[in-house]
């Protein structure tokens, strides 16, 4: 054989050696669904701990992408996976919320998926422009209800969190307050720090940046308990009973994926969220852990889409 040929195939075996996956044909990939393009929060949050779980598993996990109507389009694909464990989503409470406000939509949040693990639930925040005389939720309220029609809250989109979140403090409180629809979150904070927009709800996140800024005032948190981020902020239920609006993070599978699968992907999440690393990347995205077994997280996605469809329905049609 001439040394070419020899110095070849020695590569090839090689490469071989070096690549399980080439090496074992059939190896499979673990594929974490993200419903929303590249870059955005949700996939930040995927990142902290993908790779991690992957590695525990015995595979590769990569994250996929898959953006459009709202969510629907990717959490529609991995309805319609195959139910081996090998395909998950990366869901929130908008999984719910984007069925809920869908005309037709294209899967069931309920039967459809099979709930594996709760990554944690992060808290949304009550930004109010400086502009506003107020620097308590009691305050703004008082002025609104003086002023019906005159004061304005941005939003990242019709339908989005922050829209139905704000729509239903304006109706718990009595508030009359014109609806402004941004493209994000950012953009709808910024414009209430450039005082234009009078309010906002935006994830803990969004607001930690701004809680010394002059040009705004942080005034309460949505959950019904302090957040641990922003301890000296309030919660909203204090001065508006009944208010609560938080959302929950974690993994879904299709619906008939093997309880043994859901099991253990469970049990290595839940070692995952003990871990000092991956818990300060949670931190660091505003996310508190809440480690919960496959059958109570499929009671919390439940009771959360029971929850948001008396909101909806409270609120019937918000512009």
């Amino acid at each position: 054989m001439p040394d070419r040929y020899r110095l070849a195939a020695a590569l090839v075996c090689v490469a071989a050696l070096a690549s399980p996956a080439a090496a074992q044909p059939g190896g499979k990939l673990m594929r974490i669904v993200v419903p929303f393009a590249a870059g955005g929060a949700r996939e930040v949050l995927a990142r902290t701990f993908y790779s991690e779980l992957g590695a525990a598993l015995g595979t590769t996990a990569i994250i996929d992408n898959r953006p459009g109507a709202g969510g629907a389009i990717g959490t529609a694909s991995v309805a319609k996976a195959a139910p081996d464990g090998q395909t998950l989503i990366f869901a929130a409470s908008s999984h719910n919320l984007t069925a809920l406000l869908g005309a037709t939509p294209p899967y069931d949040p309920i039967r459809d998926f099979a709930a594996v693990a709760n990554i944690g639930m992060q808290s949304y925040v009550l930004i109010a422009s400086a502009v506003v005389p107020a620097d308590t939720v009691a305050g703004f309220v008082r002025y609104a209800r003086a002023n019906p029609g005159k004061l304005n809250y941005a939003s990242a989109g019709h339908g989005s969190s922050s829209h139905l979140a704000m729509a239903y403090f304006c109706k718990l409180a009595g508030l009359e307050m014109v609806h402004i629809p941004f493209k994000s979150s950012q953009d709808a904070t910024n414009d209430v720090l450039a005082g234009r927009s009078h309010a906002v709800i935006v994830p803990n996140v969004g607001a930690i940046p701004f809680a010394k800024d002059a040009r705004v005032r942080l005034l309460g948190v949505t959950s019904l308990e302090r957040s641990a981020f922003l301890p000296g902020i309030p919660p909203i239920a204090e001065s508006v009973p009944g208010y609560e609006f938080d959302s929950w993070f974690g993994l879904l599978a299709p619906a008939r994926t093997p309880e043994a699968q859901i099991e253990r992907i469970n049990a290595e999440v839940g070692k995952l969220l003990r871990d000092p690393v991956i818990l300060e990347r949670l931190a660091r995205q505003g996310v508190a852990p809440r480690p919960m077994s496959p059958e109570a997280f499929g009671r919390l996605v439940r009771e959360d889409y029971e929850d948001l469809a008396k909101m909806v329905k409270t609120l019937g049609p918000v512009e």
